[in-house]
């Protein structure tokens, strides 16, 4: 496994009308929602980690802790950088920020647990049987 405590990474995600919070629910201004810059904390933490997961391997979210502070536009680009502070056995802890343009719009942090695949899927199939 090649994910490394202190490893920072980066990806730009667009902030179209569907992440907008009049969309979602969560509001009634056409702005980046809170639950999209959820989402977007995520993937790149998702995206980062299967860079250095072997196959068959994923992570899922387990916990959540972010400030959303200022709006952010639809229509614009919504940059998302990680830093990954601890390794914990199959537990990984992000620190995760969120810029639009220079400007910090969230932050927080956010953890993802590493899993098979198939074993994943296998117990939740399983728990849907009852």
């Amino acid at each position: 496994m090649a994910l490394r405590e202190g490893d920072v990474f980066e990806y730009v995600f667009d902030v179209g009308p569907q992440h907008s919070a009049k969309h979602v629910g969560s509001g009634d201004v056409e702005v980046l929602s809170t639950p999209s810059l959820i989402l977007f904390m995520e993937e790149a933490c998702l995206k980062y980690s299967q860079e250095g997961l072997e196959e068959g391997k994923t992570t899922v979210g387990t916990r959540l802790d972010v400030y959303h502070v200022k709006a952010a536009p639809v229509n614009t680009k919504v940059k998302v950088r990680g830093r990954l502070l601890s390794v914990d056995g199959r537990r990984l802890l992000f620190w995760v920020e969120a810029f639009w343009k220079d400007v910090r719009i969230g932050y927080g942090l956010h953890e993802r647990f590493i899993v098979d695949k198939e074993k994943f899927i296998s117990k939740v199939r399983e728990a849907i049987k009852g």
